[in-house]
């Protein structure tokens, strides 16, 4: 399949820039095909922003920057009408959210006023600036990054909008010979500099619809109804995954199968995204989080729990 070939050569060119998992770059090439958003978050200095750089530019589309900081203000995301005095009229000037890939950079550094500005465009694909209502681009996707390990002057991202993203991800240290390599190979010039384009506007839309040519049979989405039910009956949980979950997971499913060059779903993509689906969406109980508990231990014990169907 064409998407598939797109999708290999996508996972191929990132991995140029960036030493990080296998599955990691396959997720994020699936989300991006899902037509979904996606959070990087991770420990400083691991590669959140140049992964993030790498797909925007493998991907051949439109990329805007938005470095958030405390005093950034919602016309800065979505752009402000201006009064030009020379015509006698109002223009509207767009903002960073009018390209087809939008880096959000450390997110949780905007003010939670700035941060619901991307709410609409995020969900609904379009932006309401003074009363009129623009479309973003299409392709569009929001690509966030965060720091978690530094909490003075952020603002913590809530419930609704981290339902928002399809996607979050991490990318850990790399293994002792691959940081090696890396610390070699970028000492002399810049790691996105061999990252090729391999993808436009019109392939990665046409690949975004071959979504719907990937089989998946009825017990599969059983399944994935199976595992978000499981999030809300368990008793660590004080918010389970909610519906919008399910279909995230069940679409990042499919883009997984083309990743992976299949014409069809198995459990196994579903198995395999749903820790990166559900994790970040689970508001624990006050009780879980005193202990420490891990929203990923809760997803690992559904999964465990959440009968397979057969292949």
């Amino acid at each position: 399949m064409a998407a598939g070939r797109l999708a290999s050569e996508l996972v191929a060119a990132c991995a140029r820039a960036v030493r990080a998992p296998q599955e990691v770059l396959e997720a994020c090439i699936a989300c991006l095909l899902a037509g979904g958003h996606l959070m990087i978050e991770d420990a400083p200095g691991v590669g959140k922003t140049v992964l993030a750089k790498a797909l925007a530019r493998a991907a051949g589309c439109s990329y805007a920057r938005v470095q958030c900081t405390a005093d950034l203000l919602p016309a800065d995301v979505t752009g402000v009408t201006v009064w030009h005095q020379g015509d006698g009229e109002f223009r509207f000037h767009p903002g960073p959210v009018f390209a087809n890939l939008v880096l959000v950079d450390e997110i949780n550094r905007a003010s939670p006023k700035t941060q619901s500005a991307l709410l609409e465009c995020m969900e609904e694909r379009h932006v309401t600036v003074d009363g009129t209502t623009r479309p973003v681009p299409e392709p569009f996707m929001v690509i966030a990054t965060q720091n978690p390990v530094e909490y003075e002057g952020t603002f913590p991202l809530p419930e609704a909008q981290l339902d928002r993203f399809a996607l979050r991800v991490t990318l850990g240290y790399p293994s002792a010979a691959d940081e090696a390599a890396l610390i070699l190979d970028l000492s002399t010039h810049d790691a996105l500099d061999g990252v090729p384009v391999v993808a436009d506007e019109q392939s990665l839309i046409a690949a975004q619809r071959s979504l719907a040519e990937v089989h998946v049979d009825p017990a599969l989405a059983d399944y994935v109804v199976g595992l978000v039910r499981a999030t809300r009956s368990d008793p660590r949980s004080d918010l389970g995954a909610s519906p919008r979950a399910g279909l995230s997971l069940l679409r990042v499913a499919r883009a997984r199968a083309l990743v992976q060059g299949r014409p069809y779903a198995l459990p196994e993509d579903v198995k395999s995204m749903a820790g990166m689906v559900l994790a970040h969406r689970l508001l624990l109980t006050p009780d879980a989080r005193a202990r420490a508990v891990d929203p990923a231990e809760v997803v690992e014990d559904a999964l465990r729990a959440t009968p397979v169907p057969l292949a």
